[in-house]
């Protein structure tokens, strides 16, 4: 499945989160993505921290390595990031009272998303907060196994 599909799954279940131009952002990550990575979930959402900001639309996609982050600008270019299992730190939802924000804590930086529909904030906190436990394990075993 294509990650616009992920992303228009996701805007059916969830047609309150705040979302524009969902193809150009989806060919943003699909371009980063490395062999042998598959998609296991993607949302979109604005990354940005003000509730009035609706043009900072990015798609964000958990694949089986890392989370990924990617935001066509309007004019030209794009922004995209990438967050390992090793740099992620922890991961906070806050809900309001139509939308939600996730926030997720790296070794670097603290990324925001906002105008997120509440409903879907459970399904994202446990697919991306999954995933990274599992990860982390796995990273940390093989760090003893090194030592």
């Amino acid at each position: 499945m294509k990650i616009l599909e992920y992303l228009l799954e996701f805007k059916r279940k969830y047609p309150m989160t705040i979302g524009r131009r969902l193809s150009k952002h989806a060919k943003v990550v699909e371009r980063h993505l490395n062999s042998g990575e598959k998609v296991l979930y993607a949302f979109y959402a604005q990354k940005n921290d003000n509730p009035i900001d609706i043009i900072t639309t990015s798609a964000i996609v958990l694949t089986n390595k890392r989370l990924l982050v990617g935001q066509k600008r309007v004019v030209f270019g794009y922004f995209f990031y990438s967050i390992t299992p090793d740099l992620f730190n922890d991961l906070q939802v806050r809900v309001g009272p139509v939308w939600g924000k996730i926030y997720v804590d790296t070794v670097k930086e603290l990324v925001i998303l906002s105008n997120i529909d509440k409903r879907a904030l459970p399904e994202i906190e446990t697919k991306i907060t999954g995933f990274m436990m599992e990860e982390k394990k796995k990273y940390h075993s093989r760090k003893h196994i090194e030592i």
